[in-house]
């Protein structure tokens, strides 16, 4: 927004209760290392940006997409802060129940939650 003494001032950006970070990082086919991308990670990204809007969660709740996040071969990837929770093998199905268990519950899903060999 310009103001009358023409600077710039920039509306206030809600701190989000938790972040969810979801790994759409790519490799080439057949790559040792695998990649969430072709483990279907856009389809869990485009679950949670569904889910979270039919739910009117936007405000509350930030997704980000990001490169690498370690376990490729176990993605897709789902990072959530401030905890600091890791998930692998995550599915478009799986969207719901870490919505409501971990977001709007504090209970992580243990089923799909990383192995601490993995994820300290």
């Amino acid at each position: 927004m310009l103001t009358m003494t023409g600077r710039i001032e920039r509306e206030i950006m809600p701190k989000p209760e938790k972040h969810v970070f979801i790994c759409l990082n790519s490799r080439p086919p057949n790559h040792p290392k695998g990649s969430c991308t072709a483990n279907g990670a856009q389809d869990v990204l485009m679950e949670f940006g569904r889910q979270l809007e039919e739910r009117q969660l936007f405000g509350r709740f930030k997704i980000t997409r990001t490169s690498c996040l370690g376990p490729c071969e176990l993605g897709p990837t789902v990072l959530i802060y401030p905890e600091g929770l890791m998930y692998t093998g995550v599915q478009p199905g799986d969207v719901r129940e870490i919505i409501e268990e971990h977001l709007l519950g504090d209970r992580p899903v243990e089923r799909l939650r990383v192995s601490p060999e993995v994820w300290g």
